[in-house]
């Protein structure tokens, strides 16, 4: 045995005593104890038998076995040492699960399985972890597997040959849980060969092999609509179901017969969509800006809502109709095309040649249209997009760019001056009493609150609630003004519903003034001529 003797005491190592009865940490913080027992030991018959054991075949030149036992016939016939309890005096521990932690699990194990009787060896037990990830997408449970099979089964029941196109709603909607209009581009997918009909067998070879049960709901849209050599989405890949909208959807039956205009609206949808969601803003739509917006619920309230004027996010045709009104009246020459001198009259002369002239240098968006100069519908949808709803962040880098002169990031007093001074020139021509511009940066620095007073980076702005205004006193006089001399009404309006965002209430109030604007045209054409009703605006 290993004693480790002192001046006063012999003392023992408590782990040397093998005693499983008794825990290790109490021997340790008892010592005494400890030397009580041993003593104990040593008094057994047990052990004196061992001992002498031990001491003969010592004497005799007999090795010990692999357990430190004596090979002789005097020794003890149990493997196990004596011990000083007698058997089941204390109760069972509690078992112990073998799941839950991946980690190892200490076993302990009787000195009869051990190299040593004086050691306690803790072994590892590997336990085997379950897969967690999967390529494909987690593998749907089984009952839900034999549920939507079940489905199926039900749908396809007395179609042997297969499903066509508008026997495919019902599964479009009611098994893949898509929006309706979704129907067309998801049958042409599975339909490869062009035969008009979709079997069952082809059907579960596109959904359940094809990994599509799996998906959440945005990748499923996101595979749908996307080509199979690309991994994100063009403008294009949204035509085919914006054509089914305007198709089926009954508020927009009444489009059916200009389809002029259906296209004007499915490419204003579209433009939306990107300018909101594209943040990149290189013309690929990624499944992970797909996830991060608010389409998917905008596609599935539009599929349940019958009223499209009350899908404010995209769909909304009231919302189509204002932004290519406002267009219209700018392209004088309806050439499809706005140039400078038609963008200076936007909103009654609101902007300054200066911010115009940045906007037409393709500074913050460069333009789609080929022709130099001149900005075509979609450049013009972004536009009015940025500037009547300032509180979103496509419109806050919009204008960011075109006041940061010099492209490094942050704007200066001196790019804000450059800026305000025609602001300051116009206050005048208008016999307004100017606001001088030290006055103005004071004003800005409190309203942004940058974290550095010299400069004001787009990260400052995006975290100020009143950057909008900031841009208005830089170059929308219009505003500017209206903001120093706020109607309480509208103020007390904005309280009153804030799910709506700045454009939401800049495109209602237009749609109201554009409708009477046409009421009145139609009353005045209708006092002179018996009314026609195939006179009738298209919208």
């Amino acid at each position: 045995m290993d004693i480790e003797e002192t001046e006063d005491a012999v003392l023992l190592d408590p782990d040397m005593l093998q005693l499983p009865e008794v825990s290790t940490y109490a021997l340790k913080s008892s010592p005494y104890v400890a030397e009580e027992l041993f003593s104990q030991w040593l008094s057994l018959p047990d052990t004196s038998r061992l001992v002498r054991s031990l001491l003969a075949d010592a004497k005799a030149g007999v090795p010990l076995n692999a357990l430190g036992n004596s090979t002789s016939a005097n020794a003890v016939s149990s493997n196990s040492l004596p011990s000083m309890f007698p058997a089941a005096s204390t109760p069972p521990l509690s078992p112990r699960s073998s799941s839950g932690s991946p980690r190892t699990v200490k076993q302990r194990v009787s000195p009869s399985s051990l190299g040593s009787p004086l050691k306690l060896i803790s072994e590892p037990v590997r336990e085997i972890i379950p897969q967690f990830y999967f390529k494909d997408g987690r593998p749907p449970p089984n009952e839900m597997r034999e549920h939507f099979l079940f489905q199926i089964d039900h749908h396809f029941y007395g179609h042997m040959d297969g499903l066509q196109l508008h026997e495919f709603k019902s599964v479009t909607k009611e098994i893949c849980k898509l929006p309706s209009f979704f129907s067309s581009t998801l049958f042409r997918k599975i339909d490869v060969n062009f035969t008009g009909i979709i079997t069952r067998d082809q059907f579960i070879e596109y959904w359940i092999h094809g990994n599509m049960l799996n998906m959440d709901l945005a990748t499923q849209i996101y595979t749908i609509l996307k080509q199979p050599d690309r991994t994100y989405l063009v403008q294009d890949d949204f035509k085919p179901v914006l054509r089914e909208l305007l198709a089926t959807h009954p508020g927009l039956e009444f489009l059916q017969s200009t389809p002029e205009f259906q296209e004007r609206y499915a490419e204003t949808v579209i433009y939306r969509i990107f300018y909101y969601m594209n943040r990149s803003g290189n013309g690929r739509l990624t499944l992970r800006e797909l996830k991060r917006g608010n389409l998917i619920a905008a596609m599935q309230h539009a599929d349940e809502e019958e009223d499209i004027n009350k899908i404010l996010r995209y769909f909304s045709y009231e919302h189509f109709y204002v932004v290519y009104c406002k267009f219209w009246e700018l392209d004088t020459d309806h050439d499809f095309f706005i140039d400078r001198e038609n963008l200076i009259r936007y909103g009654n002369h609101a902007l300054t040649f200066r911010i115009v002239d940045r906007i037409f240098s393709q500074v913050p968006r460069k333009f789609t249209s080929k022709l130099e100069g001149k900005m075509g519908y979609e450049d013009f949808v972004y536009f009015i997009l940025a500037e009547e709803d300032k509180s979103s962040e496509p419109s806050l880098e919009y204008w960011f760019k075109c006041i940061d002169l010099d492209g490094n990031g942050i704007l200066t007093r001196n790019e804000m001056l450059f800026f305000y001074e025609e602001q300051l020139h116009r206050m005048e021509c208008m016999a307004q009493e100017p606001v001088l511009f030290e006055d103005i940066l004071c004003q800005i620095v409190d309203m942004i609150g940058p974290e550095n007073e010299g400069y004001i980076t787009l990260r400052d702005v995006k975290a100020s609630k009143l950057s909008g205004h900031v841009f208005n006193i830089l170059f929308n006089l219009n505003k500017f003004i209206a903001f120093e001399s706020r109607d309480p009404f509208l103020i007390r309006q904005e309280r009153e519903d804030p799910t709506l965002t700045e454009w939401d209430r800049f495109a209602h109030r237009e749609y109201i003034r554009l409708s009477m604007e046409e009421d009145g045209e139609d009353a005045s054409n209708a006092s002179g001529d018996v009314w026609d009703e195939s006179l009738e605006a298209p919208f």
